[in-house]
């Protein structure tokens, strides 16, 4: 019986690690399905990504038999089973394109995860996501009393035995103690207007500025507002003859492109942090 594994690493890049690992891998009748590596010159550190067919080790087997050559490369690893479909938990405001995108590529097979629940801070969008058969957990954030409201959203993620959370337009500034408990595991998009045009209205803003691109930032989240590990971004021109609405219209399509692409790349392991940037084996 065969199992498929992603084999992660991070370490100091030197000779002889692919041989190493290759080997290893072929000496155990495993197949490498897929390779990605990276050496970053400016920090001298390497990065791998295998995906594995393994025909004789599970998955305990396989990480005994390899601890000895990640102590001698002093690897920062992980294998993951990639028939194991994650638990994704979404958190949402009001504005409803990329919840509806997302939930759309996953009931179409796009995105491959279960999807425990979506948590709200507005109680707007249960019908669609009831829609989809999914439990909505309403959380509302009342301003003098916040701490309450997030620790029954970090229950209900608890309870939701959740890998990871998507922001999808989540409109509320996660507290430290949550971004560090899931570091490397909350992903939120935003648009790439930061910091020139901040509050309300961004759009607006840009129009009133005049500008000829708008994009988008897909990133980790971490303590620090919007400026965790980015994984994706995109832009798309504009010019003098667009209104406020249709940047507004352009802004949100790419801001959910953006974040399925950033949110697919996460669950197939393809994201490897390195210090407050990505390496991604897109």
């Amino acid at each position: 019986m065969s199992h498929n594994y992603r084999l992660i690493v991070s370490c100091p890049d030197r000779v002889g690690i692919v041989s190493r690992v290759s080997g290893f891998i072929a000496s155990q009748e495993g197949s490498i399905i897929e390779a990605n590596q990276h050496s970053d010159l400016a920090t001298g550190r390497f990065f791998m990504r295998y995906d594995i067919q393994a025909n004789a080790l599970s998955a305990q087997e396989f990480r005994i038999a390899f601890a000895p050559i990640a102590e001698e490369f002093e690897m920062s690893w992980r294998l993951s089973d990639s028939d194991r479909r994650q638990r994704l938990v979404i958190m949402v405001s009001k504005e409803s394109h990329c919840l509806a995108d997302l939930l759309y590529r996953w009931s179409a097979g796009e995105l491959e995860c279960d999807i425990p629940c979506v948590i709200s801070n507005h109680d707007d969008l249960r019908a669609m996501v009831a829609w989809y058969g999914i439990p909505f957990h309403h959380v509302p954030v009342e301003p003098g009393d916040k701490a309450s409201a997030f620790a029954q959203a970090e229950r209900l993620i608890a309870a939701a035995e959740a890998d990871s959370v998507v922001l999808a337009r989540y409109m509320q500034i996660l507290p430290p103690d949550l971004c560090q408990r899931y570091a490397g595991r909350v992903i939120n998009i935003h648009h790439s207007f930061l910091p020139s045009f901040a509050g309300a209205k961004p759009y607006h803003q840009a129009f009133e500025r005049g500008v000829k691109l708008i994009g988008a930032s897909c990133h980790y989240v971490t303590e620090e507002l919007d400026a965790g590990p980015i994984i994706e971004q995109d832009i798309q021109r504009v010019s003098h003859c667009h209104t406020p609405q249709d940047l507004v219209r352009l802004g949100r399509d790419v801001e959910k492109a953006v974040l399925a692409r950033g949110l697919r790349w996460h669950l197939q392991d393809r994201v490897l942090i390195h210090g407050n940037k990505t390496v991604v084996f897109s």
